[in-house]
């Protein structure tokens, strides 16, 4: 061998060892950061002696797209279950106290003090103070979900906003990937910040990918729908200004296809915009309705009767009075619209004592004729009727037969439940999430031990190519001694 092919070999060495340590040393930096794929270097032979270094990009396409599953479905899992405990805050309170269950039983408790004693008009104005409490549990628990709703529609906004402009990152981070692959430099970085806008995208709605030629990425949902093919489909949604009980909120689109909340209960979603569409309009909704039915069965409880006359509203009065609303029928926003009746109301001047006599809708509903004091009957069949059976709406999401009371108690159960089960799937979710996420980073992350052990040897090998510099150049200089 000359010296002229041995120095060649050994300044190769040195170049490809300077490159490898380079890549070591960019691993070590990056280690930290979750998004970063740990790069190999490789050195091939381009000819006798010579070494050239290929940089390559660790990964595992099968092991990312479960991760990009889990993160979808852990991001909308998340986004229902945090919803469902701001919404049960608002409506029912610390501990259910504000909760229309929780005011009907004190109402229920007061009207049978009173059927105790129906002389003292005290008490007859302590069931009427208990049944504004009802009215403003309901009233309030009203609002409360509508503003929620309005609230989700705000955050459905924003986030359809946030899908635009990631969809928009990605088409630059895959352009840079294009570019790169084509001109035939490394593409690892961009590779890098393509994966990590992903996994962003994939929060949102769960997407499923394929690699074209030039490594130019398509991401459609999971459904079908393309969101993205060289450029961004447009992803839209025209907010509402406002909820009221019945009002359907808007849809979202991706590509002009509509965006779907997902098959199954209210306790599991896929995809933060799936997560909020639920809440919006599936939680919240029903929730609305449960109250609804509340309502009308609290106006249909305290109606008035007359032999011969038609139902009339009593203790509890709607927009619909003095007719009492149909049986087993949903009247959309009743919860938000009761109210006590004035009649009984002596703050607006009305009369207690109707409660223990009736009459509120004319002499006809007179019950108590003889005027007694210690008369009861109306009394306990209110309180009776509490618990008496009646027909409710299914849509409600309630199908067990109950009276008003139980029917309240049974609105909280509902909830508890569904909340329970998303707190479970929640918990299932993320701990599926950290899991892949662990594996992806054991296979394409970086070990930091593992790269100093790796630098240790370059150390080595760099050390060894160094010496063979060094021994040709004393060859050389001897040689050039002696001709000289």
């Amino acid at each position: 061998m000359s010296l002229s092919s041995a120095l060649s070999i050994a300044q190769s060495a040195l170049l490809a060892t300077s490159k490898q340590t380079s890549v070591v040393s960019r691993n070590v930096a990056d280690a930290s950061n979750p998004d970063y794929t740990r790069r190999i270097a490789v050195v091939t032979s381009t000819a006798p002696g010579a070494r050239a270094v290929e940089i390559q990009r660790a990964a595992n396409d099968l092991l990312f797209r479960q991760n990009l599953s889990a993160l979808s479905a852990w991001s909308g899992q998340s986004a229902l279950y945090d919803g469902m405990d701001q919404l049960d805050l608002s409506v029912n309170g610390v501990d259910n106290a504000s909760s229309p269950s929780t005011a009907i039983a004190n109402l229920q408790k007061a009207l049978q003090l009173y059927a105790t004693t129906p002389s003292n008009q005290n008490l007859g104005t302590s069931v009427v103070d208990s049944a504004k409490q009802v009215v403003n549990s309901l009233n309030s628990g009203t609002q409360a979900i509508q503003d929620f709703r309005t609230q989700a529609d705000s955050q459905i906004a924003t986030a359809v906003d946030d899908l635009n402009s990631l969809l928009s990152q990605f088409q630059d981070a895959n352009k840079a990937v294009i570019s790169g692959t084509r001109s035939g430099t490394d593409v690892s970085d961009a590779l890098d910040q393509r994966d990590a806008l992903l996994k962003k995208i994939s929060e949102y709605v769960p997407v499923s990918t394929f690699t074209r030629g030039d490594n130019d990425m398509v991401i459609t949902t999971k459904d079908g729908t393309t969101l993205f093919e060289t450029v961004p489909r447009s992803v839209t949604f025209t907010p509402s200004s406002g909820y009221s009980a019945g009002t359907a909120g808007n849809t979202v689109y991706i590509d002009n296809v509509p965006v779907s909340a997902g098959t199954g209960d209210n306790s599991t979603a896929d995809g933060k915009l799936a997560g909020l569409l639920k809440l919006r309009d599936g939680v919240a909704s029903t929730m609305q309705s449960q109250l609804d039915e509340i309502a009308r069965g609290l106006v249909t409880a305290f109606a008035e009767t007359a032999p011969s006359q038609p139902n009339a509203t009593g203790l509890f009065t709607w927009s619909g009075a003095p007719a009492i609303p149909a049986a087993g029928t949903l009247v959309d926003g009743l919860a938000g619209t009761i109210s006590v009746n004035a009649a009984f109301d002596p703050s607006a001047g009305g009369n207690p004592a109707l409660l223990r006599d009736g009459g509120a809708n004319g002499v006809a509903y007179v019950a108590n004729g003889g005027g007694g004091a210690s008369y009861a009957d109306l009394l306990i069949g209110y309180s009776s009727k509490l618990d008496q059976p009646m027909t409710f709406d299914s849509s409600a999401g309630i199908t067990v037969s109950s009276g008003v009371s139980d029917y309240a108690a049974n609105a909280i159960g509902w909830f508890e439940g569904v909340r329970q089960q998303a707190s479970a799937n929640a918990d299932s979710k993320q701990a599926l999430a950290a899991r892949t996420a662990e594996a992806l980073s054991n296979d394409t992350g970086v070990n930091v031990d593992q790269e100093m052990s790796l630098l240790l040897d370059l150390e080595h090998t760099y050390q060894a190519s160094a010496h063979m510099m060094k021994t040709v150049s004393d060859m050389l200089d001897a040689l050039m001694s002696a001709v000289g």
